[in-house]
């Protein structure tokens, strides 16, 4: 029993989807700074995540008024259906075998766009034990994707932990790390980075690169790092190889030696382009030093580049990156699922037989607003507010909120392995006795099938396993058992060549996957879990998953579509469908 009602819950999660990005909160950088000026939120940028529904007067309620009796009849394919109707309209539909429960509702808008994310560079790359066709030089972003790097060797990029290092060992050729998302429009970004030497014949520089298309084709605010020792800003474009200042160069400073870090913002809304850059160890300026206007690339990657000059003598020289963060985003066309399918749990599955009870709780549900499973899901998407259960074995505990996928190895990985419970940060006694304790470092964590266990366990009440289970009672720890042993009917199967057409999928379906869940490659094993949510507005097939690469819970395409429609990993590999 939490200590809010469940219609005062989705309420209260709808209401955070009108607040804008906030700034991201992480450890502080290497270089010991004061606060920064606050982020003023982006004009157009929505909350992380959201569900919007529509005002409910008194004339909704009264549509939904059903008459009694309700008509039943079983409909035609396999798993057998039973449609329930009033006056000519659904009002159910229930799948004999299963819990869940499919009802018309109030129209709801799932939304989700960028989150803030930093990324201080804890961790150690490249990991030399990997095949060197498999290893990452930048890694993963904690919350921001995955890192690309470019030219002109792939030895020049490492990670040291609590820096992302470029180091240039040649003149004339410039060195890219890029974060694949190239779908951000407006944002809020900066970077903070060092040059270990004051660079001598010609000079050094390093850009914040936003807009970014590729190596021809961005924007830049990039500071050169002259032999006199002095610091310039320049703002500048580069289109089919073509640069263009932007503004005039800006001297910053003079004097500068080695190793002193230089902090470079950037805010981009609309054409509007800001810019300003000083030294990390003083107060951010109120004041932007560059103001205007350009768009050429009206979306692109945010990332970095790094130069040495032609003629300068003194390489290698290494360019330390000790923070990158964004404070606020938007991408191009977030993702958006609008439809008014709920998705209810009955106590027991149905079994093909109607009956009076089972008409009134159908009744009950009737224009009902308290949370259902896709509400749920949603409550553990970026932005969504903390609540703390009131009673129970999770008194006083969280069990609703912004969830991350798991905590960090050396390499920058996200560990599997957070429960439900482990989010909460208990211990969990299971109905067959078995005990499982909590995780310290998994708190506030959920794995993929910890994410489906806390929504259709924990807050749906369906029997939960710890480990395996082969009863087909409770829903299993790991996505692979639940792929063969989940309570409730199988809907559709892969042939072994081909993803599963899934012709009677429905919100609340679990989607299960042969792919392995850093998104990269596929493995012979269901390794991946997600809940079915609807049909987006470009007309593909979305789910809500934990993602590794993601950081937690999403519906969004971050490190991979969440879609089973296209060419993408997911589209690829969906594996089972199965209705709990």
């Amino acid at each position: 029993m939490i200590n809010a009602s469940r219609r005062h819950l989705l309420t209260a999660f709808a209401a955070s989807a009108v607040v804008p990005i906030a700034g991201a909160a992480a450890a502080p950088a290497r270089a010991a700074a004061p606060a920064a000026t606050a982020v003023t939120p982006l004009a157009d940028a929505a909350a992380p995540a959201s569900v919007t529904l529509a005002p409910l007067d008194a004339s909704y309620f009264a549509s939904v008024t059903l008459g009694s009796p309700l008509s039943a009849q079983v409909l035609p394919g396999t798993p057998p259906r039973t449609e329930v109707t009033s006056g000519g309209r659904r009002v159910a539909l229930l799948t004999h075998g299963a819990r869940t429960v499919l009802l018309p509702g109030p129209g709801r808008t799932f939304t989700e766009n960028k989150r803030p994310f930093v990324d201080d560079f804890r961790r150690t790359l490249p990991d030399l034990s990997r095949p060197e066709a498999d290893r990452q030089y930048w890694g993963t972003s904690p919350g921001g994707g995955v890192w690309s790097t470019l030219g002109p060797s792939a030895t020049d990029y490492s990670v040291v932990p609590g820096a992302g290092v470029i180091t240039l060992t040649t003149d004339y050729a410039s060195r890219h790390a890029s974060l694949r998302d190239g779908e951000i429009t407006d944002v809020d970004v900066r970077s903070t980075a060092r040059f270990d030497k004051v660079p001598t014949g010609e000079a050094c520089s390093y850009a914040l690169s936003f807009g970014y298309q590729d190596t021809h084709n961005n924007y830049r605010a990039r500071l050169s790092f002259l032999t006199t020792g002095a610091v310039q800003l320049r703002v500048e474009k580069e289109v089919a190889d073509t640069v263009t200042q932007l503004t005039s160069a800006l001297t910053l400073a003079t004097g500068v030696p080695a190793g002193t870090d230089w902090t470079i913002r950037v805010r981009r809304e609309g054409a509007r382009i800001r810019v300003k850059a000083w030294r990390s160890e003083t107060a951010e300026p109120s004041a932007w030093a560059v103001d205007v206007s350009d768009s050429t690339f009206s979306k692109g990657r945010v990332g970095l580049r790094a130069l040495a000059n032609q003629g300068c003598t003194n390489l290698p020289v290494r360019l330390s990156v000790s923070r990158f963060q964004v404070d606020a985003a938007g991408w191009d066309t977030p993702a958006t699922v609008t439809h008014g399918d709920w998705v209810r749990v009955l106590p027991d599955p149905f079994d093909g037989t109607w009956t009076e009870e089972l008409e009134q709780v159908i009744l009950g549900w009737a224009g009902s607003t308290a949370p259902d499973v896709l509400a749920y899901a949603a409550m553990f998407l970026a932005g969504a507010p903390a609540v703390t259960a009131g009673a129970g074995p999770a008194k006083d505990r969280q069990v609703l909120g912004e969830a991350g996928y798991g905590y960090l190895d050396p390499q920058g990985y996200r560990y599997e392995g957070a429960d439900f419970h482990e989010y909460m940060g208990i211990g969990w006694t299971f109905d067959d006795g078995v005990h499982t304790g909590p995780s310290s470092k998994q708190v506030g964590n959920l794995d993929c099938s910890g994410y489906t266990r806390m929504v259709y366990g924990y807050h749906m009440g369906v029997p939960m396993a710890a480990g395996e289970d082969t009863s087909r009672q409770r829903l299993p720890r790991k996505s692979r058992d639940m792929a063969e042993y989940a309570p409730g009917v199988r809907l559709d199967r892969t042939d072994g060549t081909a993803p599963p057409a899934a012709a009677l999928l429905q919100p609340g379906d679990l989607v299960l996957f042969n792919a392995d869940s850093g998104d990269d490659q596929e493995t012979t094993t269901v390794d991946h879990v997600g809940i079915y949510l609807g049909v987006d507005a470009a007309g593909a097939r979305r789910f809500l998953s934990s993602r590794k690469t993601v950081n937690g819970p999403t519906m969004a395409d971050l490190g991979g579509a969440s879609s089973l429609d296209g060419t993408g990993t997911y589209a690829r590999t969906l594996h089972t469908v199965h209705r709990v």
